[in-house]
């Protein structure tokens, strides 16, 4: 089997489908003057998936719009023609916010949100084999009270917010599909019991059976088939437990050791015929915070991550696929072992590479601005399609519902408020029970599963002496905030920085900034060295997460710039971000014995590949 590194769905593939990324045209409509797109005169060129308000989309347009038009036709290939027993399915990855979908003049469906998938049947149309695609993007400029994460309100971009991301910025893609189909897969894995859980959706009922096969390495390790009776089916797997630490550990994922495992799903009619066939993956992982620790596969592992805002120069908030594969890539060579994908829900071309190279993530919500029912209501409904979208990704190893009490500033005073991030925790865990929930991450905590601060001292000494004792973090107030709110407790959650640093430095003298500013180079990394030995010596913190991976705009405080450009030499980052105790340094944490680790295949790794192919080293 083969998993396209490509493709826009990287756990749910199959063979038929063409990317109809590229060239369309694209007409701004900032009146709302046009309901329909045939009053429309489509006068510009974009690059779709880029949003226009960056270089690569061809327009470059950060003016304010409510809403831009777009057009494409297509000759449909013969191999996406679909036959009797076939559907063909238009798939948008992400279009900001609202979106109208119109196929040779007639409207076939809408969808709310700007950061989550869907898809459309479009059968009824492709018997022409010319297809006129028009798409219609609402967003509002200024509407706080939609999840607009760092997109600025203001015209031009200031302090911590950034050109807006309107219309289409995820791949459309077309997939030809039959009609009785894999609609949807989730996986939980059970390290403890050695088990593999599989739920899949099915497009519709119908006398079927589907065929599961587990491979590892190439190597099948179990095959399980069962009668299908609805569109919904959940059955666990129980994989041959050899109760051998050294062979039980080929099965598991980490960062040091990503090993994934492959799967084939099979829908199969009465007589064995192959109705649909896709293929996916999974890994062994688990996930816990507790006991003051956080824990991977069961062992205390230590998080060592990085605040990464997901923006690049000419894409903004999208990247192409090699862009995206060169962040994991660079963020491990860092010394990181995961992310914090911050205020942006990323492309899961992302997670995929994350899975397969073995960087962690936290994924976190984006922020309205103003606490309002429209809001409560989006961010609910946004929220649940994230998790939905990304549940069954062994990197995604944390969720946050809200940052720094945006969205809900008021949470001392408000008791509504402190509801709202409780239901929030507590639907997200109904959700996913596998995952640590982090009620509102920074300060203000109402509910969490990990105690996570975020405190810009610049002074060493004072970092030293507040994560001496975890009696202080309770009491102090990092930014003017109290950390704790309402009859929030802390019992046995971990305690992390989780936003810190944010070191300004560019070479060239430009307008930007940062939380504390360096002069020079070795100025910049001599500051990073000791303030992370600061956090390091710590005997409270169970992880940190530096702020940030890369410039942003004008923030100068990466450690990178916007361009990928490391500010110091990688190597004297990832010793500092190793740290020198063993129990941070440790290049195996998980404990893996010496005669296990020299039987291992030379996997892919990030710091062996970025070395062999990067400019920047």
């Amino acid at each position: 089997m083969s998993l396209d590194a490509l493709h826009p769905r990287p756990q749910l593939q199959r063979g038929s489908w063409v990317s109809l990324d590229g060239w369309w045209q694209f007409s701004a409509d900032p009146g709302l003057e046009h309901c329909h797109p045939k009053t429309v005169e489509f006068s510009q060129n974009i690059l779709v998936p880029y949003a226009p308000e960056s270089p690569r989309s061809g327009i470059q347009d950060e003016t304010p719009h409510h809403s831009v038009w777009y057009r494409t036709h297509l000759t449909l290939d013969s191999t996406l023609i679909p036959g009797p027993a076939e559907r063909l399915i238009l798939h948008f990855g992400a279009v900001d916010h609202e979106a109208r979908i119109w196929i040779n003049g007639e409207f076939v469906g809408e969808h709310i949100g700007g950061y989550t998938p869907f898809s459309l049947d479009i059968t009824e149309h492709a018997s022409a084999e010319m297809l006129d695609i028009a798409v219609q993007a609402k967003d509002h400029p200024q509407d706080m009270s939609l999840p607009r994460g760092k997109q600025d309100w203001l015209r031009e971009s200031h302090s911590i917010w950034y050109p807006r991301t309107t219309g289409i910025w995820r791949t459309v893609w077309l997939e030809k599909a039959p009609a009785q189909r894999i609609e949807k897969i989730h996986w939980t894995p059970s390290v403890e019991r050695f088990q593999i859980t599989y739920r899949v959706v099915l497009s519709k009922p119908g006398a079927a059976r589907l065929r599961v096969r587990l491979y590892l390495r190439g190597e099948l390790i179990a095959e399980d088939t069962s009668l299908v009776k609805s569109t919904d089916l959940k059955r666990t797997i129980c994989l041959s437990d050899p109760g051998i630490d050294d062979v039980r550990d080929d099965y598991m994922w980490s960062p040091e050791h990503p090993q994934l495992i492959d799967a084939e799903l099979a829908l199969l009619d009465e007589n064995g015929n192959v109705l649909d066939e896709v293929t996916s993956y999974t890994a062994l992982r688990s996930v816990e915070a507790r006991d003051n620790l956080f824990y991977l596969n069961g062992r205390p592992y230590y998080l060592r991550l990085v605040l990464d805002q997901g923006y690049w120069t000419q894409g903004h908030a999208t990247a192409s696929p090699e862009e995206l594969r060169r962040d994991v890539e660079l963020t491990k060579q860092l010394g990181f072992n995961g992310v914090r994908k911050h205020q942006k829900i990323e492309d899961p071309r992302f997670l995929y590479h994350a899975d397969r190279m073995g960087l962690l993530v936290w994924t976190e919500m984006p922020s309205p601005y103003a606490f309002t029912p429209e809001a409560i209501d989006r961010v609910t409904r946004e929220w649940l399609r994230v998790i939905d979208r990304d549940y069954s990704h062994p990197c995604v190893v944390a969720w946050v519902t809200f940052n720094e009490s945006w969205g809900v500033p008021d949470l001392p005073l408000i008791d509504e408020q402190r509801q709202f991030v409780k239901a929030l925790y507590h639907l997200t865990h109904a959700f996913d029970p596998t995952r640590p929930v982090i009620g509102n991450d920074g300060w203000e905590h109402v509910v969490t599963d990990i105690f996570s601060i975020h405190d810009y001292e610049a002074r060493t000494e004072v970092i030293e002496r507040n994560y001496a004792d975890p009696q202080i973090l309770q009491t102090f107030m990092p930014g003017r905030r109290k950390l704790l709110v309402g009859d929030a407790k802390v019992t046995d959650q971990p305690y992390m920085l989780t936003e810190f640093g944010g070191i300004a430095y560019t070479e060239t003298p430009q307008k930007g900034w940062g939380y504390s500013t360096a002069q020079s180079s070795e100025d910049f990394i001599e500051r990073y060295e000791k303030l992370l030995a600061a956090v390091h010596d710590s005997p409270v913190l169970s992880g940190f997460c530096y702020t940030q991976l890369t410039d942003t705009f004008q923030e100068i405080n990466g450690v990178l710039d916007m361009d990928r450009r490391p500010k110091a030499p990688i190597e004297r980052f990832a010793k500092a971000n190793k740290g020198n105790k063993m129990v941070h340094a440790d290049p195996n944490p998980l404990q893996y014995s010496p005669r296990w680790l020299k039987k291992q295949p030379q996997t892919e790794s990030a710091t062996s590949q970025a070395r062999s192919d990067s400019p920047l080293v």
